[in-house]
């Protein structure tokens, strides 16, 4: 098992405990995934492959979340 990797996340380091994939990476900061747009090193990742799509050491992402208001 690969060991822990260091992300940019909307312009903060952070370490999280291995390579993981979008879906998991926002289900591990505690977001609801229907509710994020996700840009993984510049390109934006549509929802659809947020499963499939790995978040690996030195990734650069910018997360945002939408929220609800009236």
């Amino acid at each position: 098992m690969a060991g822990p990797i260091k992300v940019t996340i909307n312009g903060e380091t952070k370490e999280l405990p291995g390579p993981m994939s979008v879906a998991e990476l926002v289900e591990h900061l505690g977001l609801k995934s229907g509710r994020v747009a996700v840009e993984l090193n510049r390109e934006v990742v549509p929802k659809s492959r947020h499963s499939e799509l790995q978040v690996t050491d030195g990734a650069v992402l910018e997360i945002v979340q939408a929220v609800g208001g009236g």
